[in-house]
């Protein structure tokens, strides 16, 4: 016969086993993670922006660096790049662009881009040669307009911070915002994490941005720098698009790893790449004729 204490213990529920404890000793992986974020831009933002602040040589010296990792990150992504001919024309493809562009003006740049960005494609090989190819001109069209907004006499530091500032305001305002309210996804196939909601939040970050440097210069037409804030911060959110398709047509997950926690230089001036082309091209012609800044 079963004694009162046997039956309560065969009634009663199981109790859950303890949890696991977890080690104080034992880091958190996204915490780790944040860390290497927060110290690589404290170390890389100061060089940057003393670099954007000097311009002259020293300037040029980071922009062609830039070109040449960010050159050379593209060709690591592409398959038909496997070939050393196509390698070396694409180095040689971007620095050769920026020396003529600096020799001779942007326009002659640009040509200089386009015919190293049909030889490369020659020489690769492949389905993607097109592709490798056409990274000669992206990124030789992204440094030209920085170059160029960069060396304008009387305007060029404000109107290049006015790009680099937009574009980071873009990622900034895109996620929180997205973090924040979420909804629809805007390109599900190509970046799931990208919503509308952020997209938006970006556009008024950048636009905030760019109407406070206008402000903060004396630019003419502050309420038409808040308008390009806002085009820049979408044409930007293309460009972040554009690489993150391809990283996802050959399955890769960051461009490079020279920066700790980052990536490589194109998973960080991406946007940057095609929206200073854009605000270059733009107050060369209808920003000159309004007399915008």
């Amino acid at each position: 016969m079963k004694s009162s204490t046997d039956g309560n213990a065969a009634s009663a529920p199981p109790r859950p086993a303890p949890a696991e404890p977890v080690s104080a000793g034992k880091p958190n992986p996204k915490t780790g993670d944040l860390k290497t974020r927060v110290v690589s831009a404290l170390i890389m933002a100061p060089i940057v922006l003393g670099a954007v602040w000097a311009g002259g040589w020293v300037f040029r010296a980071l922009i062609a660096f830039g070109a040449v990792v960010a050159i050379s990150e593209w060709i690591n992504l592409v398959p038909s790049a496997r070939r050393l001919p196509a390698r070396l024309m694409s180095v040689a493809g971007v620095l050769v662009s920026l020396m003529a562009q600096l020799a001779a003006g942007p326009w002659v740049g640009l040509g200089v881009a386009v015919a190293f960005s049909v030889l490369t494609a020659l020489a690769g090989g492949g389905r993607d040669r097109g592709l490798l190819g056409f990274g000669v001109f992206y990124v030789a069209a992204g440094m030209a307009g920085l170059t160029w907004l960069r060396d304008l006499p009387s305007d060029g530091l404000a109107l290049f911070l006015f790009a680099m500032l937009a574009i980071w305001a873009t990622d900034i305002g895109a996620y929180a915002a997205g973090r924040s309210i979420g909804g629809p996804k805007l390109a599900p196939r190509i970046s799931p994490k990208k919503t509308w909601a952020g997209l938006i939040g970006g556009m008024a970050a950048a636009a905030l941005i760019g109407w406070l440097i206008a402000l903060a210069v004396g630019a003419a037409m502050p309420a038409l720098a808040l308008l390009m804030g806002a085009v820049a911060a979408v044409v930007g959110q293309a460009g972040d698009l554009f690489e993150s398709a391809v990283k996802r047509r050959y399955d890769v997950k960051d461009s490079g790893q020279l920066i700790p926690g980052h990536g490589g230089i194109l998973d960080r001036i991406d946007g940057l790449l095609v929206a200073a082309p854009v605000l270059a091209v733009f107050h060369a012609t209808i920003g000159t004729a309004l007399s915008w800044w």
